[in-house]
């Protein structure tokens, strides 16, 4: 069951505000995203569901492990994947999730962004 302090998505939303360069904020399709230096480190669907890219390789070793699914929309794609949230420790992997993607942007494209951009 959920902590009775603070939704899933409020919790998620705390701990990946506070890394260094996230911003965050509402898409064009409702979803409520992350992202650094303009790459999405991942997105909230209400309290219910996370969606990720990932990468090829890395979508297929977290599937391996069972640690996401294939995303709705992209059935087949490994770079792209998703993560039900229905209790405390599905909100503790999804921030899992969400640093583990924001530690591969940040070490392929840095914290700051281009200049002019």
């Amino acid at each position: 069951m959920l902590n009775d302090v603070s939704t899933a998505s409020e919790r998620i939303t705390t701990e990946v505000t506070s890394w260094d360069g996230v911003e965050s904020g509402y898409g064009k399709r409702g979803e409520f995203g992350f992202t650094v230096n303009g790459h999405e480190v991942g997105h909230l669907h209400g309290d219910h569901a996370a969606h990720f890219a990932f990468g090829s390789r890395l979508g297929a070793q977290l599937r391996d492990e069972r640690r996401v699914v294939d995303h709705p929309v992209f059935p087949g794609k490994n770079a792209i994947a998703a993560r039900r949230i229905e209790s405390d420790e599905d909100v503790a992997d999804v921030i899992e999730l969400m640093r583990l993607n924001y530690e591969r942007i940040v070490a392929r494209h840095g914290l700051t962004s281009p200049a002019g951009a």
